[in-house]
């Protein structure tokens, strides 16, 4: 039993050092889930392919890479001008009822706790608007000018 306490002790003493203590910030709790969750992998230029050589000020941008399937072609938005014309309240609405077209996740967005998209929307307030939007839907019958990553058909 000695143990157990000595365990919780440990712990307790781990959480005021000054690391764990910005698990408290939303800002940084929202700039470690925009990282590990993919937000960047495909809202942020160039990131996926070299996560390290893109400057967190280039982060959440949109891109011109298309992703192209049977749904048409979309575009990852420019989150950081979506984001800044929504109040916290209307970006937990938006989040809770996500249904966006492939690939974005937007069940990952549902499923988030609401501590979790707070987060992300101070970090996004935190970085500011920037960048251009990105380029318009495109239906299935329409080609993509630019770069694309085409999806096959599902079998039927």
């Amino acid at each position: 039993m000695r143990h157990a306490y000595g365990r919780a002790a440990l712990l307790a003493g781990l959480f005021t050092l000054p690391g764990f203590a910005q698990a408290d910030d939303p800002i940084e709790r929202g700039r470690y889930l925009v990282q590990i969750s993919g937000c960047n992998d495909c809202h942020t230029a160039g990131y996926l392919m070299a996560p390290d050589k893109v400057p967190e000020s280039a982060w959440l941008q949109g891109d011109q890479l298309g992703w192209s399937g049977p749904w048409g072609t979309t575009y990852p938005s420019n989150l950081r001008l979506v984001l800044n014309k929504l109040s916290e309240e209307q970006w937990l609405q938006l989040a809770r009822n996500a249904n966006y077209r492939p690939p974005m996740p937007s069940h990952v967005l549902r499923m988030m706790r609401e501590e979790d998209l707070r987060g992300i929307y101070r970090f996004v307030q935190h970085l500011g608007p920037g960048g251009q939007p990105a380029p318009a839907y495109l239906p299935p019958e329409q080609k993509p000018q630019g770069p694309a990553v085409v999806f096959p058909a599902p079998p039927q």
